[in-house]
């Protein structure tokens, strides 16, 4: 019977090209690398390297057999892995929730690196409204959201502040509104309004529809479309609009009662219903140091 060990040889002789190679790679005696390979040829049947050569070149058998002696060898390293993660008592599956309109900013750049700190976590990503945020945090189904914050307090949820986000009142380059030097808010109640709310109807406490006329949809980067088609104007996060603007697709207007924009917390919830481990801790840690250094986003107070 053949051994995860001699497996290893074999894929290292591959790699290094030549039986000594393998030897100072391992730290073995080449002719312990030459008999291990042998032997394992001799428990599979198989010949597995042409040694008439210089350097031992893989035979058709040997061909076949190493991407198959690759997959061994991972799901040995992940078994291990496995249970290094269970004694260290690391979270197996880990879910966050944000807010559709800031998942897109900077987040993956944080998360990412808890894929080589925790091999092993399986993580899952969800993007939607605040409110849906909060729903996923407060029954359990994720163990941290961020959100916009409204100042509540927020009931079966621990919340940290992380910065403040500004959103700027948008519209078309066409539109009426950007001929204004100036616009009030009898000027937006005057024309088409395209406002965001969950699926539940629920509004953010700064962007709630002021308009008769409006149109709405649950995400922003919609709320952006439709402003670029001219149907209305919106009030959007900065960040979500930096190219279009750059682009004079939309253009922000000057509200008189939200001079340089509005500025609203970014939070971080995270569930009581389960224990915080080692990852989600990680996770906490990083979101703290690094979210607001992100181009876009405010100091917290």
């Amino acid at each position: 019977m053949y051994s995860l060990e001699q497996l290893k040889i074999f894929v290292t002789v591959v790699e290094t090209g030549s039986f000594s190679a393998t030897g100072r790679k391992l730290n073995r005696a080449q002719s312990g690398i030459s008999q291990a390979i042998s032997n394992l040829e001799i428990a599979i049947d198989q010949p597995l390297f042409d040694r008439n050569k210089n350097t031992p070149t893989l035979t058709k058998s040997g061909k076949t057999l190493l991407p198959v002696a690759y997959s061994i060898l991972h799901q040995q390293t992940y078994f291990d892995q496995k249970v290094e993660s269970l004694a260290k008592n690391y979270e197996q599956d880990v879910v966050i929730a944000i807010d559709e309109s800031i998942s897109n900013h900077g987040i993956l750049k944080i998360i990412a690196p808890l894929a080589q700190q925790y091999p092993i976590t399986n993580f899952e990503l969800i993007s939607v409204t605040t409110f849906d945020v909060e729903e996923f945090v407060k029954t359990g189904k994720a163990q941290i959201g961020i959100i916009y914050s409204d100042g509540e307090l927020k009931v079966d949820m621990d919340f940290f502040l992380l910065g403040q986000a500004r959103f700027l009142t948008i519209a078309s380059p066409q539109h009426a509104l950007a001929k204004l030097n100036k616009v009030n808010s009898s000027d937006l109640k005057a024309y088409r309004q395209c406002a965001h709310r969950s699926l539940n109807q629920s509004e953010l406490w700064f962007s709630y529809a002021i308009s008769a006329k409006v149109w709405y949809t649950n995400t922003h980067q919609t709320l952006i479309d439709l402003v670029i088609q001219n149907v209305g104007w919106a009030l959007v996060p900065e960040l979500a609009i930096k190219q279009q603007l750059k682009q004079g697709d939309v253009v922000a207007l000057p509200v008189v009662h939200e001079q340089g924009g509005w500025l609203t917390p970014v939070g971080c919830v995270v569930s009581r219903s389960k224990p915080t481990g080692p990852v989600t801790e990680s996770l906490l840690t990083l979101l703290q140091q690094h979210f607001l250094k992100e181009d876009g986003w405010q100091a917290k107070a």
